[in-house]
């Protein structure tokens, strides 16, 4: 290290995040205070290593949503936060969102993400915070969250709607099933059969392109059959081109 030693900070490994830890600093020794009671990792630099200060990191779930929320400290040169999220144990991280950061700030900030519309599985998240020159360094979510399955079977109002050429439909399956999704002209006419095959309990989504078909008023019906009750809807759609 060629700066004074003023120029360090230290920092704790807990709950998934790095948090700063308050010490003195004298003939290259660092003394802790209270906060150095457990088995932990630590780690030194300049301050300008850790530009973001960052308190809490969290998530809650609704159905097939997930909410995180996280907040900072302070801030220094900071760019913003690159969401990434991964299948648990895969370590195949990708990119879901991008939050811009506050820059430069000694005041307390409050972030959050929504990750719409995941399929049944395990996930783990970590926030890639970036500042202005391009540096880097990742927090992750302490543990996993985990989406379930479905209670009951229930099939969305497709989206967009009206659409050109592409929409998407959702439906939900609390068990194994045998599903068939067929589309029908406003006179009942099949015109397309979009799925017909097992599918697993969970979250589905279906995208239907729609690029081959005249403008008009269509009807799609789902039917199910599996160890429960055999389930059938039937929801309307518009095709503008």
């Amino acid at each position: 290290h060629g700066g004074a030693e003023t120029d360090l900070t230290f920092g704790k490994y807990s709950g998934g995040i790095w948090m700063p830890v308050s010490g003195n600093i004298s003939n290259h020794t660092f003394t802790g205070t209270s906060e150095l009671t457990s088995f932990s990792d630590f780690t030194g630099g300049e301050q300008s290593a850790m530009p973001v200060k960052l308190t809490s990191f969290a998530s809650s779930l609704n159905t097939r949503n997930v909410k995180l929320r996280w907040t900072t400290e302070s801030e220094i040169n900071n760019y913003g936060f690159e969401v990434q999220r991964s299948v648990i144990d895969k370590n195949d991280y990708i990119k879901v969102g991008f939050i811009y950061g506050k820059g430069t700030t000694n005041n307390i900030t409050n972030y959050e993400f929504n990750d719409l519309k995941l399929n049944t599985g395990k996930y783990q998240y970590r926030l890639k915070q970036i500042d202005h020159n391009g540096n880097f360094e990742y927090f992750y979510l302490n543990g996993f969250v985990e989406v379930g399955v479905p209670e009951k079977f229930n099939i969305s109002q497709n989206y967009p709607n009206p659409f050109n050429p592409v929409t998407k439909i959702d439906f939900d399956l609390p068990f194994d099933s045998k599903v068939n999704i067929s589309l029908y002209d406003i006179t009942g006419r099949e015109v397309r059969s979009l799925i017909n095959e097992q599918r697993t309990a969970g979250y589905h989504t279906l995208q239907f392109n729609a690029s081959d078909l005249s403008s008009g008023i269509y009807f799609y019906r789902i039917i199910t059959k599996s160890s429960a009750k055999d389930f059938v809807m039937t929801k309307k759609m518009a095709v503008v081109k």
